[in-house]
């Protein structure tokens, strides 16, 4: 994520929104850490007031501690908040593919087939930022093809929290390598249409992430 680039002005606020989350879910603000908003300020070409409204945005979703006359932090992640988080986003997973696999256009399904051959090239080179890229769309895909407003606020509203643990979850190159091939019955799952097979292996694979951050935090 890139946060030396000024942003466009029309679109100010969500742009700085958005910048400033994906550099939060990719890592390049840790978590607990201070965020530096001079550097941040110059960087982007903004002001403190539209960058602080827009880490108000990010702590009312969890992301972010503003601390009083203290700036503010990356909230950590904690073990607690995932074991809390993970069984619901896999069960609205689940949903999301039974639901994309009955209401999905064809071109729809193509799409998340083509985003997966992406994916898969990406993990072939070891270029783990696009994999991850790949791998978010075609989440966001799904959920898009269910065709479920309710169901689509109500994932938005958790994944953001979770999603810097999902990317550690493929730290290693086995767990990454395992990820891959649950993809690859999931991807086959989407082509056939199997609603109730998908729903099964997004959750499964939800899981298994949730038990590789366990295993990796000892």
């Amino acid at each position: 994520m890139n946060l030396s680039t000024p942003l466009a002005r029309p679109s100010l606020h969500d742009e700085l929104v958005t910048r400033l989350r994906e550099a939060v879910v990719e890592g390049v603000l840790e978590p607990g850490s201070k965020i530096p908003e001079r550097e941040l300020c110059e960087n982007l070409g903004v002001s403190r007031t539209p960058l602080r409204e827009a880490l108000k945005v990010l702590a009312s979703e969890g992301l972010v501690v503003l601390e009083p006359n203290r700036g503010a932090r990356i909230s950590p992640i904690t073990m607690e908040e995932l074991e809390a988080a993970f069984p619901v986003i896999a069960v609205l997973e689940g949903l999301a593919g039974e639901l994309a696999c009955a209401r999905a256009t064809d071109a729809e399904i193509a799409a998340i087939v083509a985003r997966h051959d992406d994916m898969f090239r990406a993990f072939d080179a070891g270029d783990r930022p696009s994999y991850f890229k790949a791998n978010r769309d075609i989440h966001a895909a799904l959920f898009s093809a269910a065709r479920n407003p309710v169901l689509e606020q109500h994932y938005a509203m958790l994944s953001a929290r979770v999603a810097r643990a999902r990317l550690l979850a493929n730290v290693s190159d086995t767990r990454w390598a395992e990820a891959v091939a649950e993809h690859r019955d999931i991807v086959e799952a989407v082509a056939e249409r199997d609603g109730a097979r998908l729903g099964a292996l997004l959750e499964m694979h939800l899981n298994n992430k949730l038990a590789s951050l366990k295993k990796s935090a000892g």
